[in-house]
């Protein structure tokens, strides 16, 4: 079983993660620290929820009941997908670390954990993807710092309700790439919510009211996109 927890977040990270009591208070820390989080529970779960959802992250646990987590890893990079990925285990051999590494994962966090240390090299992660040196989002006047779930535009903070600051912060993590109608509802929503036909329509006017209304490009047909600065 999957639990979607999105809480108007949309830095999307997927746990796969067996352990009850750690996987519900990793879920608890990081939809804290600003991040939505899908839970499954198997390795045969995690494979279903990367085939059907668009993640940042994947933090994986190695001693899965149905597999290794290495072999969900295995598949990932099989099939070409770039997603970063954190391996959440007890194991502390060096050998195990290396075998995670060689399998494609980019970091490796020994259990007992500190929540604080996960989100960190979480973050981390994320800015080297997004070939950034810093967590906070910028594009020329406009600034996103997603810890601090604050907006501002030349110097002055904007106040947007969590799934307009969500939205914005999808569109601006992939500048000059165009999200779907459909990616962005799963960003704002999650998988199990009902969503009016319009909300992500009336979600772009009122960005575009507060923050320019030449900022979020309407692709029609497609979807959105905030341009690249040249």
């Amino acid at each position: 079983m999957i639990t979607d927890c999105n809480e108007g977040n949309s830095l999307r990270v997927l746990l796969v993660e067996d352990d009850l009591i750690l996987g519900d208070g990793v879920q608890a820390g990081l939809i804290q620290a600003g991040f939505g989080v899908h839970w499954a529970k198997t390795c045969g779960e995690g494979d279903l929820a990367l085939e059907t959802g668009h993640y940042e992250a994947l933090v994986l646990d190695l001693g899965l009941p149905d597999s290794s987590g290495l072999t969900l890893l295995q598949a990932v990079r099989g099939r070409k997908n770039p997603l970063p990925v954190l391996i959440l285990t007890a194991r502390d051999a060096l050998a195990d670390k290396v075998r995670g590494l060689n399998a494609g994962a980019e970091d490796y966090l020994v259990k007992p954990f500190e929540l604080d240390e996960l989100t960190a090299r979480l973050r981390a992660l994320l800015r080297r993807s997004h070939q950034r040196t810093s967590d906070v989002i910028t594009r020329k006047g406009l600034e996103l710092d997603p810890g601090a779930r604050v907006v501002r535009l030349d110097g002055e903070a904007v106040d947007l309700p969590a799934r307009e600051f969500t939205l914005l912060e999808s569109l601006l993590e992939h500048q000059g790439r165009v999200l779907s109608r459909a990616q962005l509802e799963q960003s704002l929503y999650g998988w199990n919510s009902e969503v009016e036909s319009n909300a992500i329509e009336v979600h772009v006017h009122h960005l575009r009211k507060k923050l320019g209304s030449d900022l979020i490009k309407t692709i029609r047909g497609v979807g959105y996109m905030i341009t690249k600065e040249q």
